[in-house]
């Protein structure tokens, strides 16, 4: 079992930054892969951000690319999600989530997340 909690959200203007961050406990963190997930309201939940469990191999959607950097320290059992240049379709619940690994690519789908955090709220005024 892994426990996800998020952190960092807030209510912040346009072209600011925040930095979410997702701490872990329970099992080795180190095992999984993990991404950063977003839900605007009355919009189905899309794909942020991934990295890999260690070598370091990351992806970010088109979306965002070029504003928001996932990071992670496995020492610290947390990954970060630095969000610059904000927009106010950013706006979203921010959910990590976390991907048991035989050391392979994150997956793209959801649906092979095992374990998920409670969300927090990002909201970006224009």
């Amino acid at each position: 079992q892994v426990h996800l909690v998020e952190s960092g959200g807030g209510l912040v203007q346009a072209g600011g930054s925040l930095r979410l961050s997702c701490a872990a406990s329970g099992r080795i963190f180190s095992y999984y892969n993990v991404g950063w997930f977003r839900q605007a309201p009355g919009k189905e939940r899309e794909l942020v951000a991934l990295i890999n469990r260690s070598d370091g191999f990351t992806y970010h959607a088109a979306s965002v690319k070029g504003r928001f950097t996932i990071s992670r320290d496995n020492a610290g059992d947390t990954v970060y999600l630095q969000m610059d240049g904000l927009k106010p379709e950013d706006t979203a619940v921010y959910y990590c989530a976390a991907e048991l690994s035989a050391n392979g690519a994150p997956s793209f789908d959801s649906s092979s997340y095992d374990y998920w955090g409670q969300g927090t709220q990002v909201i970006i005024s224009s």
